[in-house]
């Protein structure tokens, strides 16, 4: 099936689909967050909610040999944020996954831990591989 046929045309196109969804969103200097997507423009800037920030910190350890490093991982939670779209790098949500192989293949089989078939709230029932 042609993702077009699916209202997706252009890469813009799956962002409009994460309106209001939780998005993952990888930023420049080793920043991630979490959020609620509720705007974004053509420049990529993002209004999220309910977000969460994780920063990775690397130090290099004194004494130790080249490349021996420590990473540590901070993380602080916002009601609101406005993130300026030069610095983000990825943005990515779980449904979008789901929703393409969903409209594009129904009779596809995905591996499921229990060996059972689960049914979706889309009427389609996903065939779990055991």
């Amino acid at each position: 099936m042609d993702p077009a046929s699916n209202g997706i045309q252009e890469p813009f196109d799956l962002i409009r689909l994460s309106l209001s969804e939780r998005v993952f969103v990888k930023l420049r200097g080793d920043r991630e967050l979490t959020g609620v997507l509720h705007a974004y423009d053509g420049h990529m800037n993002l209004i999220l909610s309910d977000v969460e920030e994780t920063i990775m910190i690397v130090d290099q350890i004194e004494g130790a040999p080249e490349g021996h490093t420590t990473v540590n991982i901070a993380k602080r939670k916002m009601d609101m944020l406005f993130v300026r779209g030069d610095g983000v790098i990825l943005v990515s949500a779980e449904f979008l996954q789901l929703y393409y192989m969903l409209t594009t293949d129904t009779n596809r089989r995905f591996p499921h831990p229990l060996g059972r078939d689960t049914n979706v709230s889309c009427g389609l029932t996903l065939n779990y591989i055991s």
